[in-house]
């Protein structure tokens, strides 16, 4: 379950911060408003093919980072990450 998502320098983005709780989360907003942007973000984190184009205009990097809770399913899911080169932080979260 994806618990947080950080967001930086991606498109229109300059910071963003979203914490999900249990249940439904539901992304709502005016045409413009990012909504796009951050399910972009999250396709990244699954190994969607990034581009130069999204990091936002005057910077020289983006970067996504995010919590997931795995549940039972962690070691597994830990393994393919590495396998990925997906870094995982300290406390294996």
């Amino acid at each position: 379950m994806l618990l947080n998502l950080r967001i930086t320098n991606l498109a229109l983005i300059d910071k963003l911060d979203l914490d999900f709780e249990d249940g439904l989360s539901v992304l709502t907003g005016e045409t413009g408003a990012g909504k796009s942007i951050i399910i972009d973000a999250v396709q990244l984190l699954f190994g969607k093919r990034a581009s130069k184009s999204i990091i936002r205009n005057g910077e020289k990097e983006a970067e996504i980072s995010a919590m997931i809770q795995t549940g039972e399913l962690e070691e597994k899911v830990n393994t393919i990450l590495a396998a990925c080169g997906i870094r995982l932080c300290d406390e294996g979260l």
